[in-house]
């Protein structure tokens, strides 16, 4: 009675046991209150990279507004009689993809290099350019907008996907919100991020979700066309190993031996 009661409290022990373990491998930022979290200070400003898309639109107080009016290039097609394409400006406006070289092919002004600026820097850039074709009390307005800032999270999220950022800023928390979060296969302590530089070479890191160091991480805030691979933590992985014909055979044999246990008590 005693032997038996020791095997049963041992097993609780080792159920117990097991839970905390799974646990402590669950919730972000275990350790935050022991974080200096003022190496994250600052607001992140993505900056330009070559592929981009960038929407610019020049404005000024003219009142008729053909000052600016060269900087603006429109672009508006319509269908003619007979199928023929009818093309002219006063549209949809045009986007500048940046070059490999980091340059776009701006009006007037020609070809300029925007890489490596944030979005701020590249407006008073091209200010400072077209300053020239307006008059000194002319009020300029020059506006940059990335349109392709996006991310991809795939692996153990429940959405896998491609994320939309409008305000051209996410973590990689918010990504990953966006994503259904981390299924319950997922390692939160083995998240690969894999970046592509603007020369075109990639890199990849783990992160560790559980650790609230993460935020004071380079990689906290996710650049353009960043990639998040969730990675299957064992029970995934042990699961994946149990194929179909597996649990086939798993079945066949459950059925011999009831078969055999069935034909031993009749013949007994």
């Amino acid at each position: 009675m005693k032997k038996s009661l020791f095997v049963i409290m041992a097993a609780v022990a080792a159920v117990l046991m097991t839970g905390c373990q799974s646990y402590k491998q669950v919730p972000y930022f275990q350790d935050m209150e022991s974080v200096d979290l003022s190496a994250s200070r600052g607001l992140y400003d993505a900056r330009i990279m070559p592929k981009d898309i960038l929407t610019i639109t020049v404005n000024s107080d003219d009142p008729d507004g053909m000052a600016e009016r060269p900087f603006n290039l429109m672009v508006r097609s319509t269908l003619q009689p007979g199928g023929q394409v009818n093309t002219s400006y006063g549209g949809s406006m045009l986007t500048y993809l940046v070059d490999n070289d980091g340059t776009i092919n701006f009006p007037v002004v020609g070809r300029i290099r925007v890489e490596g600026m944030t979005k701020t820097e590249c407006e008073k850039y091209i200010e400072s350019l077209i300053r020239s074709h307006f008059s000194d009390d002319t009020k300029l307005i020059v506006t940059v907008k990335m349109s392709n800032y996006r991310v991809t999270v795939t692996g153990e999220v429940n959405r896998p996907g491609v994320v939309s950022v409008a305000s051209e800023k996410m973590s990689i928390l918010e990504a990953l919100a966006q994503a259904g979060d981390l299924s319950i296969y997922g390692r939160r302590d083995n998240v690969l991020l894999i970046r592509e530089d603007n020369k075109g070479e990639k890199h990849s890191v783990r992160l560790d979700l559980t650790k609230a160091d993460i935020i004071n991480s380079p990689y906290y805030y996710l650049q353009q066309n960043d990639i998040i691979y969730v990675t299957p933590n064992q029970t995934k992985a042990k699961n994946s190993d149990i194929g179909q014909s597996t649990t086939l055979w798993f079945s066949a044999t459950s059925i011999l031996i009831s078969l055999t246990s069935l034909l031993y008590n009749i013949l007994n």
